[in-house]
């Protein structure tokens, strides 16, 4: 159900306001997003949507709404959601894309600006954090190690593949760890 659009004059023209909501009422593509990333979060670190709520003093209804981005997240409680999921407040923004951007009602009502660009820190990402997990839950300490050799030799071959497509020098071979006689 949309919710009721409050009309305020500005300057002799009338302006509509439907909270945040799109033209037809569905929350603001930015709010469904932020929410993502906090579920996102929470469930990387295994918290349920009570014990979140607990943390920051609301009822995890109140956190599934902030989840699907049907409730807006003030500035307070999204730097509360901060400290609790131990992330930095921009990790809520990171991997939008763009279209979830444009499609903001300010984006659309013609008041844009455009953002800079950067590349999103690869250790905020869920494939890094499941990367971790797994890494960590090998209990072998010697196959932990040849696992970590392994990914480095395969980045090591990657970056020389890159330089040689790029017309530069290959790299140097990356040192193969010696084979064990299991």
């Amino acid at each position: 159900m949309a919710p009721a659009a409050r009309a305020t004059k500005v300057g002799g023209t009338i302006r509509i306001s439907t909270r945040g909501r799109t033209a037809s009422g569905s929350p603001n593509p930015i709010d469904v997003h932020v929410g993502s990333r906090v579920r996102l979060r929470r469930t990387l670190l295994g918290m349920s949507q009570e014990k979140l709520g607990d943390a920051i003093g609301l009822t995890f209804q109140q956190v599934q709404k902030y989840e699907r981005g049907a409730n807006r997240i003030g500035a307070s409680r999204l730097w509360d959601l901060s400290r609790v999921l131990d992330v930095p407040v921009s990790f809520f923004f990171d991997d939008m894309i763009e279209g979830t951007a444009s499609q903001s009602p300010r984006m659309l009502s013609g008041m844009t600006e455009e953002p800079s660009t950067y590349d999103a820190d690869p250790m905020t990402k869920r494939e890094t954090l499941e990367l971790v997990r797994a890494y960590y839950r090998i209990s072998d300490p010697q196959i932990r190690k040849r696992v970590f050799e392994l990914a480095k030799a395969l980045a090591s071959a990657s970056d020389a593949a890159k330089l040689s497509a790029a017309g530069g020098a290959p790299a140097p071979e990356a040192e193969q760890p010696a084979p064990s006689g299991e």
